[in-house]
């Protein structure tokens, strides 16, 4: 089936937004090894890291169905609202809560390359929110199904949680009980994050519809 000039243009945005979040872990991974300071286990237990990698499998595979003029399923929808959904919650739980911190402090005086923690954190999740709501599809996500966006979110919270309490290293510091926030604090930010990715896809969701209204 031949695309049609949105479907092309949707396709090329995809697939260079993908390229762009590959780019920049291989970046942050290939300056990590070059510095000898790579640990994959703690590099690849990051949510900003895991749903990067999600998000550019997705936008691949929308990326190359829109370029052969092919719509989304509804699994393919639900997938990429979970995407746009733990973009915004990176961008803003990153810059509101963890821009300027150390964020490896064990490694003495190693800096994260700024371009890719960057576009992982800033310019990715902005072009991710506006490609979602801009690009028309069939099967589009509704809100009876913003609670799908949890499934990985919980999953990732409950194996990171384990994983602190059993090696005493935590992915993110509102995260471990041992702060001085201590559980109140964990579990605060906790329900206010899974809030948080509720809001993002109901925002979503309806920037669609708005803007799917407006361009008819």
């Amino acid at each position: 089936m031949k695309p049609n000039a949105m479907q092309t243009t949707a396709g090329f945005v995809r697939l260079i937004t993908a390229l762009a979040l590959l780019t920049a872990i291989t970046w942050q991974v290939s300056d990590r090894l070059a510095n000898n300071v790579f640990r994959p286990g703690e590099y690849f237990a990051y949510f900003t890291i895991q749903t990067s990698m999600i998000a550019a499998v997705a936008l691949t595979v929308a990326g190359i169905r829109s370029l052969k003029g092919l719509e989304e399923t509804k699994l393919l929808n639900r997938v990429r609202l979970s995407v746009v959904s733990y973009a915004v919650v990176v961008g803003v739980v990153y810059n509101a809560l963890l821009r300027g911190l150390p964020g490896a402090a064990e490694d003495g005086n190693y800096v994260w390359p700024v371009i890719p923690n960057e576009i992982l954190h800033v310019w990715a999740p902005i072009v991710i929110f506006l490609e979602f709501a801009i690009f028309r599809v069939t099967n589009r996500a509704t809100i009876k199904q913003i609670f799908w966006v949890l499934l990985f979110p919980l999953a990732w919270l409950i194996f990171s949680i384990l994983r602190g309490f059993a090696t005493d290293w935590w992915a993110y510091w509102f995260l471990n009980p041992n702060d001085p926030g201590g559980i109140t604090q964990m579990v605060t930010y906790i329900f206010g994050i899974m809030f948080f990715l509720l809001v993002a896809a109901s925002a979503a969701v309806g920037a669609s519809k708005l803007l799917r209204n407006n361009l008819r």
